[in-house]
């Protein structure tokens, strides 16, 4: 009785890079959403403050404020505008017109139209934290969790690349895909002009 030859096992490249990929691509999620969202933010600087919502309102006075204390009747108008929270600073610019400086914004005072105006600004929830990150005010520290995720992008780029054989694959269907994909920034920079 023969023995039977034994079988070869071959390396399967192809499923390791898929499992890689695979991997890398859910360790890019969370920052994908973050550099996405605030992308989308930031192209449209012009149309939007993606950090913060404007405020304005008018609220009526419902009372007498004291002429010679900017400071209680700066108190006296936050109370009645309902807006917490101790003034940076309160003086009079003129008999009857009362500024008030917040953190977050101004108020102004005019007695004689009976009105307070306050005009500032609300931090948007997610987007200003995304965009801070974003333009890397974190600075070192963060420069490295930047830096690590672009390799990650590069990785699942150049993985993704190679994962399909045949004419799904490079070969076939992505190559068309990748030359398109590169010909995008390449004629937007020859028809824009360049920088």
């Amino acid at each position: 009785m023969s023995e039977k030859p034994s079988k070869r096992r071959s390396f399967k490249w192809r499923a390791w890079l898929r499992a890689l990929h695979r991997d890398a691509g859910y360790l890019a999620v969370g920052l994908t959403f973050v550099y996405a969202l605030s992308g989308l933010a930031i192209n449209h600087i012009d149309e939007w403050d993606p950090n913060f919502v404007n405020e304005e309102r008018t609220v009526e006075l419902q009372g007498e404020l004291p002429a010679d204390n900017a400071d209680a009747a700066a108190a006296q108008v936050l109370d009645w505008a309902g807006i917490d929270g101790e003034p940076r600073e309160a003086y009079f610019i003129a008999p009857g017109q009362l500024e008030i400086e917040l953190d977050n914004g101004a108020v102004h005072v005019d007695v004689a139209a009976n009105e307070a105006y306050f005009e500032g600004q609300k931090p948007r929830f997610f987007l200003r934290v995304a965009n801070w990150l974003h333009y890397n005010r974190g600075k070192k520290a963060w420069t490295y969790v930047a830096d690590s995720y672009a390799v990650f992008l590069l990785f699942l780029a150049v993985s993704g690349v190679f994962m399909l054989k045949g004419k799904k694959g490079l070969v076939g269907r992505g190559a068309i895909l990748v030359a398109i994909g590169v010909a995008v920034p390449v004629i937007y920079v020859q028809l824009s002009g360049g920088p």
